[in-house]
């Protein structure tokens, strides 16, 4: 099935964050890469998933959802910045899965309760930037979600604890690694109003 007929079809327009591994994607250590991914369109069979490496129609990828669980699938087509998968499951796990998106479509339209918090993360609209290397090197990347402190990225480029980088226009520094990506501490709280602008200001440099 083509992305353009999977929009035709019933699906429900859901962001939930999760993780997935492609299965020729290696470390240094022989080890399989894990990276961030993001749903954007979901039903029972299917899902369109926004991530920072795209893999190639037919290749197998394990891919797991907090609210959904660990999926088998199989990609069928892709994108500039993310790809489409077939769901492999058993049809009793097909009508939990439906029941599953009626839930979770009635609670996006529930007002949701706003978050106070100073550093409260939230997720940007736009999820792709790059970041920058001291060398001047550019590398794209995946925003897993940002603060007015920092940011969560996951990237195909894999740097060390401590190395200095900007991720679109906020410079920072790598303070943590975790499965599926890193942390970067920036080196000035930012205004949260001009956060978005300035993390997505390289991805605009890029395609211009």
């Amino acid at each position: 099935m083509s992305v353009a007929e999977f929009l035709r079809q019933r699906a429900v327009e859901v962001t939930v964050n999760g993780s997935y591994s492609l299965h020729r994607w290696y470390d240094c250590e022989g080890k399989l890469r894990t990276f961030a991914c993001r749903t954007r369109r979901v039903s029972p069979f299917r899902m369109i998933v926004d991530v920072p490496v795209v893999g190639k129609v037919g290749e197998r990828v394990t891919s797991y959802f907090q609210d959904f669980g660990e999926f088998e699938c199989t990609i069928s087509a892709t994108l500039k910045s993310g790809f489409m998968m077939e769901l492999d499951m058993t049809r009793a796990r097909r009508a939990w899965m439906s029941e599953k998106l009626t839930w979770l479509e009635k609670k996006q339209k529930d007002a949701s309760v706003m978050e106070h918090r100073r550093d409260a993360r939230f997720v940007p609209q736009v999820p792709h930037t790059f970041l920058t290397l001291a060398d001047g090197s550019t590398h794209p990347c995946f925003i897993i979600d940002v603060s007015t402190a920092g940011v969560a990225v996951s990237a195909e480029y894999d740097p060390q604890v401590g190395m200095p980088l900007a991720i679109g226009a906020c410079v920072g520094r790598v303070i943590r690694k975790f499965a599926n990506g890193f942390a970067v501490k920036f080196a000035e709280r930012q205004q949260r109003d001009d956060l978005v602008r300035l993390i997505v200001r390289s991805a605009a440099l890029q395609s211009a």
